[in-house]
């Protein structure tokens, strides 16, 4: 078998073991939390609880990936990758579904994303400057259920720095790009510029989106199982995962929304792009830049089917049919190989059968 070969078959028996192994313990999971959503007592609250589950739960799916890591307990794993990802989903609708712009009711509320990866951490009043908040201690057993996946790790020193410095960029993130039309982008660009060398190979809205994504998060969660992970490998993994492969998630997803936004008047960064042949040339930067990357790391097969993955699941969406899009979507296709048209044709499948 060539190494062409051995990467098919091995993206391939990931993507088998994903759809059969993860999936039915990530429902499982799913079910627990809508069932802890139902006994919120405001109605508002539990509506958004329960609307986030119901249409984000391929964000716990994707993300779930992180289960099949080397070496890590698939249960408990995706324990902590459910509970994370399903705040990030809640928070996200509470910040973008009821009316409210006010920017420190948001970061106020994503708090929570940080405290939750601080087992040491008391938990703050979330919702202390909400005008809604009795949730029936939804967030908190979100938070607490996190803090409790941590305490047992081996490495979770190691990464505890890298982890919680990703999810203060999330949290900026939403707080900003969630206010009023008016001031959004000026605040979004005042918090950005900062953090961006004059050198930088990213621009202000692709360091945006590299900020809306929880894969680093959980690429670190999962490397800290390891009781020999050394500061170098941790630095590796961040330099890998943000800005290039969070960058490439978010803006894939944001690519296929493209059309919805505009008619929504929702932020896009990918909007920003001034033509298609821009939109194509950079994404297949990041694609590049996340593949090459990862072959730094430890287990680099693992993560480039990652890469490869996000490609697959994002282009197969009935989104992506869209005409003002489809070209670009079948030149990434194309250009990015056997590996990810195999994936691409599998997710399509999927898709039909309504397992994605």
């Amino acid at each position: 078998m060539n190494s062409s070969s051995l990467r098919t078959y091995n993206s391939i028996k990931l993507i088998y073991l994903f759809v059969a192994k993860v999936f039915p313990i990530v429902k499982r999971e799913l079910n627990e939390w809508r069932q802890k959503a139902r006994e919120a007592p405001d109605a508002r609250l539990c509506q958004q609880a329960l609307e986030s589950i119901r249409w984000k739960a391929f964000h716990c799916q994707g993300g779930s990936i992180y289960a099949l890591y080397p070496g890590v307990p698939r249960v408990a794993t995706i324990r902590f990758i459910v509970a994370y990802q399903t705040m990030s989903d809640y928070l996200d609708n509470l910040v973008d579904s009821l009316e409210v712009q006010d920017e420190k009711a948001f970061a106020q509320l994503h708090l929570a994303m940080q405290e939750a990866l601080n087992p040491e951490a008391d938990l703050s009043d979330y919702y202390l400057y909400y005008p809604y908040r009795e949730d029936g201690g939804y967030l908190k057993k979100l938070v607490q259920t996190c803090q409790e996946s941590l305490r047992n790790l081996p490495s979770y020193q190691t990464v505890q720095g890298e982890a919680i410095k990703l999810a203060e960029l999330y949290s900026s993130l939403q707080t900003y790009k969630h206010l009023a039309v008016s001031e959004r982008e000026g605040k979004m660009v005042d918090w950005i510029i900062p953090h961006l060398a004059t050198d930088s190979e990213i621009t202000i809205w692709e360091f945006a989106a590299a900020s809306g994504s929880t894969l680093g998060i959980f690429c670190l969660f999962s490397a800290a199982h390891d009781p020999k992970l050394a500061e170098k490998d941790v630095e590796t993994i961040s330099q890998t995962y943000f800005p290039w492969i969070c960058g490439l998630h978010i803006l894939l997803d944001y690519f296929i929304d493209l059309r919805e936004d505009r008619e929504t008047n929702q932020l896009n960064f990918v909007a920003y792009y001034e033509s298609p042949e821009i939109v194509f040339k950079r994404l297949q930067l990041f694609v590049d830049n996340s593949l090459k990357q990862a072959e730094r790391l430890e287990y680099a097969k693992f993560h480039q089917v990652v890469v490869q993955g996000l490609l697959a699941m994002y282009l197969s969406d009935e989104k992506s049919m869209d005409g003002e899009i489809q070209s670009i979507v079948k030149r990434l296709i194309k250009k990015c190989g056997i590996g990810v048209k195999l994936l691409y044709w599998v997710c399509r499948r999927l898709r039909k059968r309504k397992i994605i």
